[in-house]
């Protein structure tokens, strides 16, 4: 298949955007910037069996002192959100033999089966199951594996580099990322004369006969052929910005979208950090207090209906800021209103409140049946409801019933479906199914997704019973 082939540029206009990779259509059908095995769909076990999410996985290659490390330690130091882990594929050089250690130089540490491949597979796919491992460490000057190894630990991100890490079918079916660092090769080559000198204790000339006999060769045959494979080629290496930038907000984006999210374009899930995870431990966790529960709450409610009010429609507005400058700006829609699903709704109240002064919020009231059917007992909404836009509030969505209830009822005060955003800091699959196909004009914004629903359509693992918790009720 034809391959495109397109420079970088640091000019920041989408042009240099655009072009800051060199895109390699890969030999499946998948498309540049694939991901074919990042499921994190959710898991229909009980929540003893409940599975580690898997991480992203990321493979980097290319030739010798391409700049392959620095390509990884530039995408690991933006991803500081991020739990990462680096596996280096030279940990998985095999120890040489006496008889090989007595003519090394003649030995060629470029050549495929120079690397213990089955164990790096194996170190890989544990990873990948949210395992930790242990990996080899490998001694350059005595051409052994020493000590008892490296443990590395179960990660967000994981990122193999190493020169022959597209070579194998195997561990590339494992990669959801796969790279190409593309150098010059004569500055490869003055790359690696200093590096073994320096680091690997080589003189000169031995490293330019190597070169020469085994690296250069190697190269051709079997590391250049492996670029097909690659869904980014990096020219230039860590000298690259523009490219080492779009890798990191595409490993973003990705992170950032679960699967539903690819299903029912009307869902938004907001890109989690450790400060949002740590809240979600915190009122997730049956030992928290009273008083934390609501704190914490409160801050994920207020990030929730900051990131709803993202989504409104705004006009382009220019001012006058007081330096006399002109600043191009927007005005969002201002006729909005909230409604409340009560009681658990009402928790969102303030931090609506606090974001949209003077807002006027409305309340339904939806009690339960048997077979999980619902039935309207009170709503008191806004008169002139149907010309605004609406901010259904409610801090769980589970099966979806009583929101399917709320928003029946908005749509029959003549609320344009287009009109409702949902907010809520959980969900449920089945919820999202429910509620994403049954009004596909409508958002849904949510902080997180949650694996499913017990017997008792309780969201798993779930925070309990919500409304008892913030408002200190039995």
């Amino acid at each position: 298949m034809e391959k495109k082939n397109i420079n970088a540029s640091k000019t920041p206009t989408a042009a240099a955007a655009t072009a800051a990779v060199s895109t390699a259509m890969p030999a499946t059908k998948d498309p540049p910037f694939s991901v074919k095995s990042n499921s994190r769909s959710p898991s229909q076990t009980s929540p003893a069996k409940h599975l580690p999410k898997q991480p992203f996985m990321i493979g980097v290659a290319g030739g010798t002192a391409s700049g392959k490390t620095t390509v990884c330690n530039l995408i690991i130091s933006q991803l500081h959100d991020q739990r990462v882990v680096l596996v280096n594929q030279d940990s998985f050089y095999r120890s040489l033999t006496p008889e090989q250690l007595k003519n090394v130089k003649e030995y060629n540490f470029d050549h495929p089966d120079a690397f213990n491949t089955e164990l790096l597979l194996s170190c890989m796919q544990t990873l990948k199951r949210g395992e930790a491992v242990t990996t080899p460490n490998y001694d350059f000057k005595t051409h052994q594996s020493v000590g008892p190894g490296s443990k590395v630990n179960p990660a967000d991100i994981v990122i193999l580099e190493g020169i022959l890490v597209l070579h194998d079918e195997r561990v590339r079916d494992l990669l959801n990322m796969k790279i190409f660092v593309d150098t010059d090769s004569d500055l490869r080559l003055a790359r690696r004369i200093k590096r073994d000198t320096v680091e690997r204790g080589r003189d000169v000339q031995n490293v330019l006969d190597q070169y020469a006999k085994f690296v250069k060769p190697s190269f051709d045959e079997f590391i250049l052929p492996s670029k097909k494979y690659a869904d980014i080629i990096i020219p230039r290496g860590g000298d690259n910005e523009v490219a080492i930038n779009l890798i990191v907000q595409h490993i973003h984006t990705k992170l950032g979208q679960h699967d539903l999210c690819k299903i029912y374009p009307n869902l938004f899930v907001f890109f989690s950090t450790f400060q949002i995870g740590g809240m979600h431990t915190l009122i997730r966790d049956m030992q928290t207090t009273n008083h934390d529960f609501v704190f914490y709450a409160d801050r994920l409610i207020r990030l929730v209906v900051e990131y709803g009010l993202g989504h409104l429609p705004f006009t382009e507005k220019q001012i006058i800021t007081p330096t006399g400058s002109i600043y191009p700006g927007v005005v969002f829609c201002k006729r909005l209103c909230g409604v409340s699903v009560i009681r658990s709704g009402e928790s969102m109240e303030n931090a609506l409140r606090a974001c949209c002064k003077g807002i006027k919020i409305g309340k339904i009231l939806i009690h339960g049946e048997r077979n999980d059917g619902r039935q309207l007992i009170y709503e008191k909404l806004p008169s002139d409801i149907s010309s605004r836009h609406v901010l259904l509030l409610d801090p769980v969505l589970a099966s979806g019933n009583s929101a399917v209830e709320a928003v029946s009822l908005l749509l029959s005060k003549g609320v344009p479906e287009s009109n409702i955003i949902f907010l809520n800091l959980i969900a449920a699959p089945q919820g999202i199914h429910v509620i994403c196909k049954k009004f596909p004009k409508l958002k849904v914004i949510t902080s997180e997704i949650d694996e499913t629903l017990d017997d008792d359509l309780r969201v798993i693992p779930g925070m309990g019973e919500f409304a008892d918790r913030y408002f200190g009720t039995d």
